[in-house]
């Protein structure tokens, strides 16, 4: 059979079971987006932070992260209206949910979330490609958004890296199949995930879990040496994607502390990971009703603010 008929084919029996969002990328790989723009959403101030100005923040490194992929970052305040939220979903190409330490329910880190994963899921069911990451605090409020409910547990894991253990899909992933071998080796036998969070969704809780098991496969696991818990994962059938690992840390962040991890590998990792979403992003097609309005929503009308090595990101936005 010839390549491009091939290609057609594969494309057509993809359709057959994927969803409308997944299947139109096979319609759209030849008018990708070579521009996009990913939304990253802020959170309430932390209260012991000596820098902050305004109501809510942004730290730095996921803006670096996103950039040094190849996309533009808008940021996504908290505090605004639906119809607000609605407008940017309909004008940015992805969302990132950071990490951070708000309440996943009662925030409005947690609602903002809510409303852009409603919409996302909306838009991939009607077959408008929106892609979603979920890194740490933005994996849990994944978790609790498809659950309806907290089921997240305390792990020992408040500083420390680990290598992934994958699970047998992880090659075949949409995430990790375009990683190179010897990175995936490096992942799955190096200390190279950083770990900086004390709630995990463990192996026990998923598994008991209809709405979760439907929704997510997984694509590692790890343990703090009591229980087992979900370190990579990825919507069945809509472009979702969740670590609960650090790869933006690596490259950006530079308190000395046991968890930070700078080798080669780890670089590496944060930046395949960046890659692969802002090359998802590619595939949606929102943009601004103007240049001037796209100008004024970039990230690049905000200043950051340097606060310290020793502290826990070097570089805030802070926003009103």
């Amino acid at each position: 059979m010839p390549r491009t008929a091939a290609a057609v084919f594969a494309v057509l029996t993809a359709c057959l079971w994927c969803s409308p969002a997944l299947c139109a990328v096979g319609r759209t790989l030849q008018q990708l987006n070579y521009r996009p723009i990913i939304g990253v959403l802020a959170q309430e101030n932390l209260p012991w932070d000596q820098f902050a100005r305004g109501s809510s923040y942004i730290a730095a490194s996921y803006v670096k992260y996103l950039e040094a992929a190849g996309a533009r970052v808008v940021p996504i305040r908290i505090n605004r209206t639906e119809e607000e939220y609605a407008k940017i979903f309909n004008s940015i190409n992805g969302l990132l949910l950071p990490g951070g330490d708000v309440d996943l329910q009662t925030s409005q880190f947690s609602r903002a979330a809510k409303i852009f994963y409603n919409l996302a899921l909306k838009g991939n069911d009607a077959g408008d490609y929106f892609p979603i990451w979920g890194t740490c605090q933005g994996f849990q409020q994944l978790t609790v958004l498809t659950a309806n409910k907290n089921l997240l547990t305390l792990t020992d894991t408040k500083a420390v890296a680990l290598p992934l253990t994958l699970t047998s899909v992880a090659p075949s992933s949409r995430l990790f199949r375009n990683f190179p071998k010897d990175l995936l080796r490096s992942l799955a036998s190096e200390n190279i995930t950083a770990n900086f969070h004390s709630w995990s969704l463990s192996m026990q809780n998923y598994s008991r879990n209809a709405k979760l098991r439907r929704f997510y496969k997984i694509l590692s696991t790890n343990s703090d040496g009591k229980k087992e818990f979900i370190s990579t994962m990825e919507a069945n059938h809509y472009p979702f994607y969740a670590v609960q690992w650090h790869p933006e840390k690596s490259p950006f962040e530079w308190v000395d502390k046991p968890g930070m991890i700078h080798s080669v590998s780890a670089v590496r990792a944060s930046f395949y990971t960046a890659s692969f979403f802002v090359s998802e992003a590619m595939k949606n097609h929102h943009h601004y009703s103007s240049p001037d309005e796209e100008d004024k929503a970039l990230i690049y009308n905000f200043s950051p603010i340097y606060r310290g090595f020793d502290a826990v990101f070097v570089q805030n936005y802070y926003f009103d």
